[in-house]
């Protein structure tokens, strides 16, 4: 039993009420409990980016089809699409990348990317965004796995009070129709309460709504601002009598309740208020208002959003058939518009240079095309992107051989770019996380900063 002063009694029913914060929709606080940390290894003034937004295009999407495309090759390499002119002198892009193209003077490509881990889409997903490599075929996400960017900037680089720390949207990604949620996006060891904020409504939808941070028919701000009270009366009883795991879960429910309440929350997610001509240029589908909506949480001050490109991992960029009707008709051309826009729209408000956009996938595409007209699995060699938030401007880093099969100068892994993502947001990747049992695990141990690749 809790013994509160007398001077101000804390009944059975106000800590009922406390606890009645859940049943408007508040389901956050299990979001948000974990431990606070701070350490020399994090810093805020060295970082060059303030926030990052990971664009993963899940399924693996084709760089001899994207920015690697070897136009000289066999058609049987080269396939179907002429290269175009960009606005870096002497690089191309594919022809369907008409808007991105003239963006390439903000970017960095790096075409050397590869890996060792198996070709499931699992283990190279879990590679490509925490930097590790479970070894296995397949599998699900864990409690052991190793912490996302997007949960270790939560942990160490928290935003101010009131506003998400880490958001991934629009779908919990699957392993394969039905099958578990991909690793990889997720807190792991760290514990459930650095997760993500998962936003699963579709943005494109006129009903569009987050319903964890929208308060419930018949409740309104007012009634929760009273309830708001209560927290502050239980901390002012609890005193220094209350056991810890009380006390905390008290503060993750401050921290709830800040965001439910929060002006800042609830604008970022308002996408009616942008100008229709800008939601038609960044496409009036799931992914192109997805990024929209990252572009939105940024701005309120969210580190990290990634929006995983796929329901299920054979969904979109896994293009085994129909490789080249599949990127010309959908998968290129919202891209294009998604990807193009948001770089426009950071720079043009001054947030380029601070925020740092990320185009990631799983790995590649098989150099020679199948008898389905695809591309399968490969991770011998792939290209990602990398735009502002520190990177070099208009670089091409490493490249690959004549048929885009292996990196032939200056080979890059998953962990080097997770490491360097690292590096520019102000957290060093040999800095040590604790799991529940206290053990320590370092962020990123086996992989370096590409410093060649930060302006």
């Amino acid at each position: 039993m809790l013994n509160a002063p007398q001077s101000n009694p804390l009944t059975r029913r106000k800590l009922l009420q406390v606890g009645a914060l859940g049943s408007v929709g508040l389901t956050l606080p299990q979001l948000l409990a974990a431990r606070d940390s701070s350490s020399a290894s994090v810093s805020d003034s060295a970082a060059q980016a303030d926030a990052c937004i990971v664009l993963f295009l899940n399924g693996g999407p084709s760089h001899l089809d994207m920015w690697d495309m070897k136009p000289s090759g066999p058609v049987e390499i080269r396939g179907e699409f002429t290269p175009i002119s960009t606005s870096l002198s002497g690089v191309s892009v594919c022809e369907h990348l008409p808007r991105l193209s003239q963006q390439l003077h903000r970017a960095t490509l790096v075409r050397s990317m590869n890996h060792s881990v198996n070709n499931s889409h699992a283990a190279a997903v879990y590679a490509a965004m925490t930097g590790h490599d479970r070894g296995e075929q397949g599998g699900g996400a864990k409690p052991t796995d190793h912490p996302s960017p997007g949960a270790v900037l939560a942990k160490l680089r928290p935003p101010r009070a009131g506003v998400l720390p880490y958001v991934t949207l629009p779908y919990k990604t699957k392993e394969g129709a039905g099958g578990p949620l991909q690793p990889g996006f997720l807190a792991g060891f760290m514990g459930a309460g650095h997760d993500p904020f998962w936003v699963l409504d579709d943005p494109n939808s006129p009903n569009f709504r987050v319903r964890n941070l929208s308060l419930p028919a018949g409740v309104a701000a007012e009634r929760m601002l009273a309830r708001g009270g209560l927290l502050s009366a239980l901390d002012h009883g609890l005193g220094n009598a209350v056991e810890r795991p009380l006390a905390a879960l008290n503060d993750f429910q401050r921290r709830a309740f800040d965001l439910l309440t929060s002006n800042a929350a609830q604008r970022a997610f308002q996408l009616e208020t942008e100008p229709d001509d800008v939601r038609d240029r960044y496409g009036r589908n799931v992914y192109g208002q997805s990024v929209l909506l990252a572009r939105r949480l940024i701005e309120a001050g969210t580190r990290v959003v990634t929006m995983s490109w796929a329901p299920d991992a054979n969904a979109t960029w896994d293009t085994h058939g129909g490789n080249f009707q599949k990127l010309k008709t959908t998968l290129l051309p919202q891209f294009d518009d998604a990807c193009c826009s948001l770089i426009e729209d950071l720079a043009e408000r001054g947030r380029l240079d601070r925020t740092l956009i990320a185009v990631l996938g799983d790995f590649g595409r098989t150099p020679k095309i199948n008898n389905n007209a695809g591309r399968d699995h490969w991770n011998a060699c792939y290209s990602i992107m990398l735009i502002g938030g520190g990177v070099k401007a208009g670089f091409v880093y490493g490249a690959s051989d004549r048929s885009g099969a292996l990196p032939i100068e200056s080979p890059v892994s998953p962990g080097d770019i997770v490491a360097t993502i690292y590096r520019l947001l102000g957290v060093d990747h040999r800095h040590e996380l604790y799991d529940s049992l206290d053990r320590p695990h370092a962020v990123v141990p086996e992989a370096r900063v590409v410093k060649e690749l930060i302006a």
